[in-house]
């Protein structure tokens, strides 16, 4: 064995391992310590005042609704839909029920009136053509955009849905809105 081995069989066993040190939960604690990174998880989500939008009983499968969100900005546009499976962040018996931003991630294009409702997805986008799968979070199934759309984080009180926050970053500002 020569000298370049020895040292590397030394240092292997004082060294972490990169999936063992994400696994810790170490790279959490030290990543929250560099300025810009809690700025980054505080986008995530942002809570806004909780507001009625809609009652389960009056969804329909398939047949989105629109709404302001928070309501005194008009270039927040959402729509809510109940899609009939299962998705990520649905809420309702079914986890069905879900909520995205109307605007696409990549340059804001508008996808209202765009869901299809076969493939569960919304787009494409009249700019660049993005579509984005609504039961697995809004992400992006083709097109230019990189992000997924920002979902609205939606609570059921008896029959009523309540929207109560945005996850993800409204598209056109540098934060969501105050």
């Amino acid at each position: 064995m020569n000298t370049n081995q020895k040292d590397n069989k030394n240092n292997s066993a004082a060294c972490i391992s990169r999936r063992n040190f994400l696994l810790t939960g170490a790279s959490t604690v030290i990543l929250s310590t560099i300025p810009g990174i809690t700025n980054a998880v505080e986008l995530l989500v942002k809570d806004y005042p909780r507001i009625k939008i809609a009652s389960i009983n009056d969804l329909v499968n398939d047949e989105p609704v629109d709404f302001l969100y928070p309501p005194d900005n008009p270039a927040s546009s959402f729509v809510l839909i109940k899609l009939g499976e299962q998705a990520g962040g649905g809420i309702g018996k079914k986890k069905d029920i879900v909520a995205f931003s109307n605007l696409c991630t990549h340059m804001g294009g508008p996808l209202n009136g765009t869901y299809k409702a076969k493939h569960k997805a919304i787009g494409p986008c009249p700019l660049h053509l993005t579509t984005f799968d609504l039961s697995r979070h809004g992400m992006v199934i083709s097109g230019h955009a990189t992000e997924s759309l920002p979902q609205a984080r939606l609570e059921v009180l008896g029959d009523d849905i309540y929207v109560t926050g945005v996850m993800g970053l409204i598209y056109g500002h540098n934060s969501n809105f105050s």
